[in-house]
C-alpha cells in the first residue's frame, strides 16, 4: 500500500477567457472545478499505474464531495480529518490567445491544534499497513512548517519508507527526520544549496549532498531539461522526451508515483527512474487534470534514454 498525504487539498479552478485584460472587464467563456493538491494527484497517479492508494488528509465539509467523488472514481481510498469550512480555491485564468496562464493561489483554511493531533495519529495509524508514506505540497495555515519533520519520526520504526516532496522550510525541517527520498526541482535544489547550478554535473553534485545528511534517493526533476537521480552508489539523467505536452499539471507527483511504483516492485534504480520518467512524461502527454494513462506510461517505459554521469 502507498499512502498519500494531502494537508492543503485545493480546488483548481480553472477559467478561460479569450484575452485577458489586468485591470479590466474579462468574460468568462469556459468554467472548470477539479478536487487537486499534491498529495491528491499523487494518490491518483498511484492508483492509475495498478497499484494499492490511499489518501489521507484533511478535509473540509462545504467542500469534500468533489474530493470524495473524484477519488471513488478512481478507485482510490481514503480517510481524513475532517474540518469545518471549505478547500482552498486556486485560481487559474487562461488566456486563450496569448496561451498564457494566471495564478492567483489561496493559502487555505486553517488548521486548529485538535484537527492536527487527530492527523499525526491518523497517519500513525495508517503507517502500521503502508510499505511507502509520500508527503508533499504546501501546510495550511495553523500547521507548524516543521510538521512533515513531525509526521516523518512519528512513523518511525513502523517499516515504512518516506518520501517527501516539498520546498522551503518544510523541506528543511523535514530533512531533519532523514525520509528515504526527496524530490525537488531545479529551482528547489538551487533555494537548498544556495546558489545558481550550472550542468549536470553540478546538480548532480548539489544532490549527493543529501545523500551524506542520510537521504537516501534524490530525485531532481528538471523541467525542460529532463530529470536526475542519485544514491550513495550511482547518478542518473534522462534527457527530456521529445513529445507534445498538453499538461504539465501534476506531472512532478506521477514522477514520485512512478519512482515509488518501481521501489514497491524491487527494481533496480535505473529501472525506477525509468518507471519514474515514463510516468510523468505520460502525464504531459494527457490534457486537462486527468491520471496517467497507463496505456501511454507503459509505450514510453522503453523509450526513455539513460545516462550514466
Amino acid at each position: 500500500m502507498i499512502t498519500s498525504i494531502s494537508l492543503n487539498p485545493s480546488i483548481d479552478r480553472t477559467l478561460t477567457v479569450e484575452s485577458f485584460t489586468p485591470g479590466g472587464l474579462n468574460r468568462v467563456i469556459e468554467k472548470n472545478d477539479i478536487a487537486a493538491g499534491k498529495g491528491i494527484n499523487v494518490a491518483l497517479a498511484v492508483s492509475a499505474l495498478g497499484l494499492d492508494s490511499e489518501c489521507v488528509g484533511f478535509m473540509y465539509r462545504e467542500s469534500g464531495q468533489l474530493f470524495e467523488k473524484r477519488l471513488m472514481l478512481n478507485s482510490t481510498s481514503y480517510d481524513f480529518v475532517w474540518c469545518e469550512g471549505e478547500a482552498r480555491t486556486n485560481i487559474k485564468v487562461f488566456d486563450r490567445i496569448a496561451g498564457i496562464v494566471t495564478e492567483l493561489n489561496e493559502s487555505g483554511t486553517t488548521i486548529g491544534e485538535e484537527a492536527i493531533r487527530q492527523m499525526t495519529e491518523m497517519v500513525s495509524r495508517h503507517a502500521e499497513n503502508s510499505d511507502y508514506l509520500v508527503l508533499s505540497g504546501s501546510l495550511p495555515p495553523g500547521c507548524p512548517q516543521d510538521y512533515y519533520r513531525t509526521l516523518i519520526n512519528a512513523v518511525d520504526g513502523q517499516g515504512c519508507r518516506c518520501v517527501l516532496d516539498a520546498d522551503g522550510e518544510r523541506l528543511k525541517y523535514g530533512l531533519e527526520a532523514r525520509p528515504f527520498m526527496i524530490k525537488p526541482n531545479r529551482f528547489e535544489l538551487e533555494s537548498m544549496i544556495g546558489r545558481k547550478l550550472d550542468g549536470i554535473h553540478d546538480i548532480r553534485d548539489a544532490a549527493r549532498k543529501y545523500i551524506d545528511l542520510g537521504v537516501e534517493v534524490v530525485a531532481v526533476s528538471l523541467g525542460a531539461d529532463g530529470a536526475l537521480i542519485v544514491n550513495a552508489d550511482e547518478a542518473l539523467y534522462a534527457p527530456r522526451m521529445n513529445i507534445e505536452v498538453k499538461s504539465t499539471v501534476g506531472a512532478g507527483d506521477s514522477m514520485v508515483a512512478g519512482l515509488v511504483a518501481g521501489f514497491m516492485a524491487d527494481c533496480d534504480l535505473e529501472e525506477t527512474f525509468r518507471m519514474g520518467v515514463a510516468a510523468a512524461s505520460a502525464r504531459c502527454m494527457t490534457e486537462g487534470y486527468k491520471a496517467v494513462d497507463k496505456t501511454v506510461y507503459k509505450a514510453f517505459l522503453d523509450m526513455i534514454r539513460i545516462e550514466k554521469v
